[in-house]
């Protein structure tokens, strides 16, 4: 016993200590460490030690006083978090041993996902409610170089049967399924084995990516061709709107009912001459003839314009205006009115770096079209080559178009777990291929606060917060700047995993965004090591820091030794003892 409990209320308990107990306990007696507190003959509260502060009495000696926070009870020899029964004044307070520790983070059949080891008895092992912790969004945050990119490493390798750079699974493949959007290039190291081991990766860099501009939706496609702040954007919207919705229904005629969001294929150089068409229309109005716009061929003919599709073949030369009564005619309701809007059309289908998006080709250089949806799909997914894990790496992707390509894997991800689990449950089962979807650097694409820029990957992502459980898909937002990324995610996250914080905004926000019995652990974020994390949540027995275990393999995230690299000798470019990087190397890829 090391001292008697002075107040106690719903949220704090308060422990006398004298000198002599004081002393002989003072390295067990850490924050964030745990107390056992009598309530019954056998009944014992659990607390984690919030605060300690020395008085002295009348009689000149020193007291000590322990403010520690509830977290759950021991009944019947077994934890149950949470607590109604809270101690009287005088009764007696113990340190938490091994023996009551292993009863809060007993393995079992429902805790039996190993995430780390507790901070303040490194013999204990976490083990999470996997169930809980996987089925549920997961927050994970920490400030850059905290631990952040091996955390998540290291998680996602427990998950997928990684340990120790060998395949665990190399002979009964498991059916787990991650996607992990990798803005730096850092993971695709970490899931990478040697060959005998059998681990298929699915890596999907800017030169391998494959995502037809016709997949996108309306928000998708207005967002990088269109300028909202335009006085003629309504315009714009409208005729683009018309003509992708024909050129569709001219590319699929067998679809009975084609919407701007239909997922099929549309030629967008088609959609161009449309527009350019409309941009140049000159419309006759003799008198006795119908009002329509005319065209001057290549043998100087005039040619009537009869249906609005023939705008799609080619850009055409419309005849001049007249005020002639002979050969009447004025300009068209559009015209002179996309100049800006063609220019941008022109530039975006141009633009060799967004070859992934505005031409991408198969093998045999042909376009995909509708008729290979399924295949696009599969990339990402996993299935073309039984992948657990594909890493997306956008780092190779132009930051104006980075939004609208994670919205749309995204949403594409989400309306396939949409209509898979709606086949399943029609037939009276679950979805039995969910997916974690690792969304690195969040704070980049879904911001607290953005503009039209972001509106379409804000709204996927945050569909999926609300809806995707639902379906089978479970969100991990991991972000370095949680007060920057959307607090509808956050606040839809069942299970946060905090590395050091060293900004207060982020501090206060992830404090105001855990439960209420979380405060005594929670005011160490901006004190925690490089490896060490707060885990709270559904999927955890008590909030608790644990150390985590270095990943095997390693994400490329390490911070160079500026110090001790400045201090060896001089070093040419090429200095290599493998194969030099030369100056030129860097200048080829750098123009790729």
């Amino acid at each position: 016993m090391i001292g008697k409990v002075l107040e106690s209320s719903a949220v704090e308990v308060i422990v006398k200590m004298d000198f002599n107990d004081f002393e002989k306990n003072k390295n067990a007696l850490k924050i964030g460490k745990y107390l056992k507190i009598q309530t019954g003959n056998f009944d014992f509260l659990i607390a984690t030690i919030k605060s300690i502060k020395a008085i002295a009495d009348n009689s000149g000696q020193d007291k000590y006083l322990l403010s520690a926070e509830p977290v759950g009870v021991v009944v019947d020899d077994k934890f149950i978090p949470g607590s109604t029964v809270l101690p009287s004044p005088t009764e007696p307070v113990d340190i938490a041993d091994k023996s009551i520790l292993d009863k809060i983070f007993l393995e079992n059949d429902v805790y039996s996902f190993a995430l780390g080891r507790i901070a303040q008895n490194r013999d204990v092992v976490l083990n999470l409610d996997g169930n809980a912790f996987f089925g549920k969004h997961i927050g994970i945050v920490g400030s850059t170089g905290s631990g952040k990119s091996c955390t998540v490493a290291k998680i996602l390798q427990e998950a997928v049967g990684i340990s120790d750079s060998c395949n665990m699974n190399a002979a009964n493949q498991k059916n787990a399924h991650v996607i992990i959007f990798d803005l730096h290039s850092e993971y695709k190291s970490a899931f990478t084995l040697p060959q005998e081991q059998s681990f298929t990766l699915n890596y999907l860099d800017v030169e391998k990516l494959k995502l037809p501009y016709w997949l996108m939706n309306s928000e998708e496609l207005e967002s990088i061709f269109i300028e909202s702040n335009e006085a003629n954007s309504h315009n714009q919207v409208s005729q683009f709107r018309k003509a992708v919705i024909l050129n569709k229904e001219k590319y699929n005629p067998e679809l009975k009912k084609i919407t701007y969001d239909t997922p099929v294929y549309f030629s967008m150089e088609e959609v161009y001459n449309y527009i350019c068409n409309l941009n140049d229309e000159v419309i006759s109005k003799v008198s006795g003839e119908k009002q329509i716009p005319k065209i001057v061929n290549k043998n100087d003919e005039i040619i009537e314009i009869k249906n609005v599709n023939d705008y799609f073949n080619n850009k055409f030369t419309f005849i001049p205006t007249s005020n002639g009564k002979a050969d009447k005619a004025s300009n068209g309701p559009f015209n002179g009115e996309f100049n800006r809007f063609i220019s941008r059309l022109e530039n975006k289908i141009n633009d060799k770096r967004l070859d992934f998006l505005m031409k991408p080709t198969k093998e045999d250089q042909s376009v995909y079209t509708s008729d290979d949806f399924e295949l696009i799909l599969k990339q990402f997914l996993g299935y073309l080559d039984k992948a657990n894990v594909s890493i997306i790496d956008l780092s190779g992707v132009p930051f104006e178009v980075l939004s609208i390509t994670i919205s749309l894997i995204s949403r594409l991800i989400f309306d396939f777990c949409f209509h898979y689990t709606k086949l399943k449950h029609g037939r009276d089962e679950l979805n039995n291929v969910p997916f974690l979807m690792v969304f690195e650097e969040a704070h980049n694409y879904v911001p607290q606060n953005g503009g039209a820029d972001y509106k379409a990957s804000k709204k996927s992502i945050e569909r999926i917060a609300k809806e995707g459980r639902k379906y089978g898909i479970s969100l991990m937002v991991v972000s370095q700047r949680p007060s920057e990324v959307s607090s509808t995610i956050f606040a839809q996250c069942n299970n946060f995993i905090s590395l050091r914080l060293t900004n207060m905004a982020d501090q206060s926000y992830i404090k105001n965004l855990l439960s209420n019995n979380t405060n005594a652990v929670a005011d160490t974020l901006p004190t925690l090591s490089p490896g060490q994390c707060l885990v709270v949540g559904d999927a955890t027995p008590v909030p608790v820091i644990v150390k985590m275990d270095r990943p095997k393999p390693e994400p490329k995230s390490q911070n160079v030794k500026v110090c001790d690299v400045w201090r060896e000798e001089w070093k040419n470019i090429d200095d290599s003892n493998i194969e030099p990087v030369t100056i030129s190397d860097v200048l080829e890829r750098w123009r790729k």
